[in-house]
């Protein structure tokens, strides 16, 4: 063989075999490489905890890797935030956060200086959940026309609670009190379970719940649910009417949302990959009826539609935190 021939094709042989070299490579770096860790700012054995830990699973079967829960709730959310604020933006230490956490908390602690959506990108959702309003079962109230009249007719009497100041069952309330031009006394729980007993015994006479939160009260028949604050009733609990079915103003919703975020800066195809699976996995029937039972509404949002109904919360929020001089400073 000529020479020149022999040098080429070695040549050719070269560039070849540095290509495939070059495949190989990158299908070994493609995301995710090794385990991933999702700490929430939720307790173990809450509604969002619970979903995430079947979400983990699916995605570790779909990624080949282990894929854990780290639970870090208390401090308003900032007790996860600090343990993942300064990970590196590479996708392996996920957050997830409720939408009070990205539109709320930045309003609520103004000496603070933070701003969540500042150091974290929103990289899929998971999903939302609708709030009713509970009512003990001894309670005369019969709908929400009930409700505004005896507001209207006590001002400042009728009261109402939450699971802390701040709260979205606290915002809600603020949000009440400004479409019907009312004012009520607001009493703030430390725990979930204290507030539903004492709604259940009249000690406050109505609040917001969540299913998940209130569902052991309410079948024990100790708790009624009045209304459904949202445009449309909700499958789970079909008798329920809307608010505005009720009697009370259309535009009372109350809603919060649940998604995962990474440190600000992560790269965008694994943010992508991150998305497109965390979809796959809320497709799965398994996983919606895992969501169906805490009646949390699978959502497919891109991350800058995150962004956007977190906005649109904060909007809301700032205005009825200014209202009532909300703070938690």
């Amino acid at each position: 063989m000529h020479k020149l021939q022999f040098t080429r094709r070695l040549g050719l042989l070269a560039l070849a075999l540095g290509l495939l070299g070059t495949g190989v490579a990158g299908a070994e770096t493609a995301y995710p490489t090794r385990p991933v860790s999702l700490v929430t700012a939720f307790a173990a054995g809450s509604g969002p905890d619970a979903v995430l830990r079947q979400v983990a699973e699916k995605l570790s079967k779909l990624w080949n890797r282990p894929v854990t829960i780290t639970n870090r709730p208390g401090g308003g959310g900032f007790i996860a935030i600090d343990a993942v604020r300064r990970a590196a933006p590479d996708g392996y230490t996920l957050l997830q956060l409720d939408s009070e956490h990205l539109a709320a908390l930045p309003l609520l602690y103004k000496s603070k200086n933070f701003v969540t959506l500042d150091h974290f990108d929103p990289v899929a959702p998971l999903f939302r959940t609708p709030f009713l309003v509970a009512v003990g079962r001894d309670s005369t109230w019969k709908d929400m026309k009930d409700l505004v009249a005896a507001a209207r007719q006590a001002p400042g009497k009728v009261s109402y609670g939450s699971w802390g100041v701040g709260s979205p069952g606290h915002l809600a309330g603020a949000q009440l009190e400004l479409l019907t031009q009312t004012e009520m006394a607001h009493v703030a729980f430390r725990e979930v379970s204290q507030l539903f007993t004492a709604v259940a015994t009249g000690d406050v006479q109505w609040s917001m719940a969540s299913i998940p939160s209130s569902q052991g009260v309410y079948k024990a028949g100790k708790l009624r649910y009045i209304a459904v604050a949202a445009p449309r009733r909700i499958p789970q609990m079909p008798d329920v009417p809307t608010v505005a079915e009720a009697g009370g103003p259309a535009q009372f919703e109350v809603n919060s949302f649940v998604s995962l975020l990474a440190p600000r800066g992560v790269a965008p195809d694994v943010a992508a990959r991150i998305h497109a699976d965390v979809l796959k996995v809320l497709a799965d029937p398994e996983v919606k009826a895992r969501f169906d039972t805490f009646a949390f509404e699978t959502i497919t949002w891109t991350p800058a539609e995150i962004r956007q109904q977190a906005d649109a919360k904060s909007r809301t929020y700032e205005q009825l935190i200014k209202r009532k001089n909300i703070s938690l400073d």
